[in-house]
């Protein structure tokens, strides 16, 4: 049952009135199941936003298209996980930015373009792990450098006379730049995690982060934890969890979480509470197991209201009993306390979460595996117009485009998110796509060409970029005066400062998320600082 986000949010009704007693006759999950179907859900979770109404996990955007997991934003389209952005298009994981196009995992962004791993950059196009950077173009591993081009220097004005020469409007231009800098980024160092201000850490994208193991995407104060992925803002002690974050503690398998809480036990959306288990979408609740919307609560099970001598002596009761009779799944997989909800619960299809970006599967393996699978319903539309016949450059497009319907160059056959043999369309292609005219604006603002691609392929094409929530224990290509040849790596490096190590190859190993056989020549911190810093 969906209701309107606002009529979900306001007094018109009751989530306890749904309420079930606990039956010690079915397992407990079978019992959550029946209570999740009759409960009403948010259709989006958008708070306090203005004109943003097709976006979804948001809060205080204005004026912004098709943006999901993101906070305090003006003028932004086609986004994930932004923060403080504003005039920030087909981007992910950009934080306190503007006017910033098709980057990825970057902050502090001024007028950037295709570029990932920045920080302190302005009035750049195509940059790689770059700090401190002004008015620089197709470089890599730069700290503190202005006028650079392919990581070579020029003076301001030749600086100035090449980007003209480039004429990024063209769309066959961009293509060919866009070949050059991923060529150029193969020829230059990786270090082995993306790691700043961090200590005894394992994993990868982690800011001030310590003691953490096997943790990915994590900011700003996050302590003394094991397999956290895409959260921070003050987490301590805890285990297994995904979209944590703000002021939380000892959280254990749960989904965007946190907010001022702890103690939560399998939890999905619980914000701003303490000793919560099995639960979905409650907020400011204390003490509840296997309920769903509630506000302000406690001692509840179920949705139904206990005394708290009443909640104490059951609670211990329940888990008994879903050790004693666990839940059985289609596959004969068996659920018991400390166990995640079963997948076939989800009210979600797998391949309409974002499960589908970090383990990719096709339809036969989901099914296989007893997930559900949601097919793709084709819109009622025509395509008008088909992505080869749009004009190359920005300057030749009228606005008549806001009225076409134009068909995605991959036709609902790509295959960004890598699938088995035949090739399928994992990235969900939506075959067409529309230009709204905020967008249209921003690349005539900022004479850049029309995009090809439909919304999801460009996003995944984005998330590609990044590195999967797997490490791998790997030794330093570091050879000494070289990098040394691997198997999947075309180019040699050459390097350019003394390393600790002489003449011989580096004896450090560590845990990475690059993969073996990947193209990446991969250094070990202290060389790559040798390097770099």
């Amino acid at each position: 049952m969906v209701y309107d986000r606002d009529i979900w949010w306001s007094d018109q009704w009751d989530s306890m009135q749904y309420g079930l007693e606990y039956n010690f006759k079915k397992p407990f999950f079978s019992q959550f199941q029946e209570l999740l179907g009759q409960s009403p859900l948010p259709a989006v979770f958008n708070g306090r936003s203005i004109r943003s109404f097709f976006c979804n996990r948001v809060s205080a955007l204005k004026d912004a298209y098709l943006v999901f997991d993101s906070f305090e934003g003006e003028n932004v389209a086609y986004s994930s996980e932004l923060i403080y952005c504003k005039d920030t298009v087909d981007s992910l994981q950009i934080w306190n930015s503007e006017l910033v196009y098709e980057s990825v995992t970057s902050e502090k962004l001024y007028r950037v373009f295709f570029s990932q791993n920045l920080e302190n950059c302005n009035d750049s196009f195509f940059l790689y792990n770059c700090h401190g950077c002004a008015s620089c173009f197709g470089c890599t591993n730069l700290r503190n450098k202005s006028y650079y081009m392919f990581n070579e220097p020029y003076s301001k004005e030749e600086y100035q006379r090449k980007i003209k020469e480039f004429d990024l409007g063209s769309f066959k231009n961009l293509q060919a730049l866009k070949q050059r800098f991923q060529e150029l980024k193969l020829r230059s160092i990786r270090k082995s995690a993306y790691t700043f201000n961090s200590s005894d850490v394992t994993g990868d994208y982690l800011w001030n982060v310590h003691n953490c193991k096997s943790c990915f995407r994590l900011t700003d104060d996050v302590r003394d934890s094991k397999f956290l992925v895409h959260g921070g803002l003050k987490i301590s002690d805890s285990y297994d969890n995904y979209g944590a974050g703000i002021n939380a503690e000892l959280l254990y398998e749960s989904v965007d979480s946190g907010v001022d809480g702890f103690g939560y036990i399998c939890d999905i959306i619980v914000y701003s509470g303490n000793d919560v288990s099995y639960s979905y979408n409650c907020y400011g609740c204390q003490n509840l197991f296997g309920c769903v919307g509630l506000r302000n609560k406690q001692y509840c099970i179920l949705n139904k209201q206990y005394s708290k001598e009443e909640y104490v002596k059951l609670v211990p009761q329940i888990i008994h009993h879903m050790n004693k009779m666990p839940y059985k799944d289609k596959k004969g997989r068996m659920y018991k306390y400390g166990e995640f909800f079963p997948p076939e619960l989800s009210p979600f299809a797998y391949n309409e979460t974002i499960t589908q970006e970090y383990f990719p599967l096709t339809k036969e393996q989901a099914l296989k595996e007893g997930y559900l699978w949601k097919d793709h319903e084709m819109g009622d539309y025509t395509i008008t117009i088909l992505s080869k016949d749009l004009p190359d450059h920005i300057k030749d497009v009228t606005g008549d485009i806001l009225n076409q319907i134009i068909g995605c160059a991959h036709g609902g056959i790509c295959n960004e998110n890598p699938a088995p043999k035949p090739p399928r369309c994992r990235a969900s292609c939506s075959t067409a796509f529309r230009i709204i005219p905020h967008e249209l604006e921003f690349y005539r603002l900022l004479n850049l060409p029309l995009p090809r691609l439909c919304p999801n392929c460009r996003h995944y094409q984005r998330i590609k970029q990044r590195t999967p929530l797997k490490l791998w224990r790997r030794k330093c290509y570091c050879a000494g005066l070289t990098s040394s040849p691997q198997a999947g790596t075309r180019f040699v490096y050459q390097n350019t400062a003394k390393h600790f190590h002489g003449s011989d190859y580096c004896p450090n190993t560590f845990e990475t998320a690059f993969a073996p056989e990947g193209p990446e020549i991969v250094y070990c911190e202290a060389c790559y600082n040798n390097e770099v810093a």
